[in-house]
């Protein structure tokens, strides 16, 4: 059914924050983490770190939407209203309910993947989730600003793919994803070293004091079979427009 296609960006796929804030500066690609984690693990910040981001100026967002605080701590199926700086002066404002944390196989979900030796060394897990846009921002093409957290206390990024990954997708917001419009996603997350899967988390800056998701990982679900339309063909209109991730991890 696959294709033997690599994943897009081989090893690069798999980064612990470290390796994204060294490769990741692009606007498209989600939000700017920080400068470096090293000193401070992704699940906590320190005092002086809260207590310059608690000083520091707020994200504007639309009237009516009040944002979740710093820090709060979720079980699977509650939402955060969430605001990240995409670029200087352009704001992301989203609804996120992480809705099911699954652990997978490579021999389940990743059959007709070619996969190198670090990544047979990891975990696969899928993050599946509901997104709204609430913000005047369009965030077509963007990234989803969600990681994991592993057994390490450390963030890892969702790979990316060559090519179209039914098991779980879509991994990227649409071409358009103006205000008002939802979209239920599946990211993929492979955990270094066989890692864990620990919290969900949304942190788009070292600073910011993370909000996460916790619950029990499931089965995954079996991908949806595709539904001929009228010529015989899949009409393409099962997942919408953009599905597919695309680019490369940083």
């Amino acid at each position: 059914m696959f294709g033997r296609v690599g994943f897009s960006g081989s090893l690069a796929a798999l980064v612990t924050v470290a390796a994204l804030l060294a490769g990741c500066s692009d606007d498209d690609k989600g939000p700017d983490v920080g400068a470096s984690t090293s000193g401070s693990p992704s699940g906590a910040t320190s005092a002086s770190e809260s207590a310059s981001d608690s000083a520091g100026p707020t994200l504007p967002v639309p009237e009516g939407v009040e944002l979740s605080p710093e820090g709060s701590q979720l079980g699977v199926g509650d939402t955060a209203t969430v605001a990240y700086e995409l670029r200087q002066g352009v704001v992301g404002v989203l609804d996120i309910k992480v809705t099911r944390l699954e652990k997978t196989s490579f021999k389940k979900s990743f059959v007709g993947w070619d996969l190198d030796q670090g990544q047979k060394n990891s975990n696969p897990y899928f993050v599946r989730a509901t997104v709204t846009n609430r913000g005047d921002t369009d965030l077509g093409g963007k990234r989803v600003p969600l990681y994991i957290v592993d057994g390490t206390n450390t963030l890892v990024e969702a790979t990316t793919f060559a090519s179209a990954f039914p098991p779980c997708e879509p991994g990227s917001f649409p071409k358009k994803f103006k205000t008002g419009s939802t979209l239920k996603v599946c990211l993929v997350f492979l955990s270094p070293k066989k890692g864990e899967l620990t919290a969900v988390s949304f942190r788009p800056t070292q600073a910011f004091d993370p909000i996460t998701w916790t619950g029990e990982l499931e089965k995954p679900k079996p991908p949806k079979p595709d539904k001929p339309g009228k010529g015989g063909k899949g009409d393409g209109k099962g997942d919408q427009d953009g599905d597919q991730p695309t680019g490369s991890a940083g």
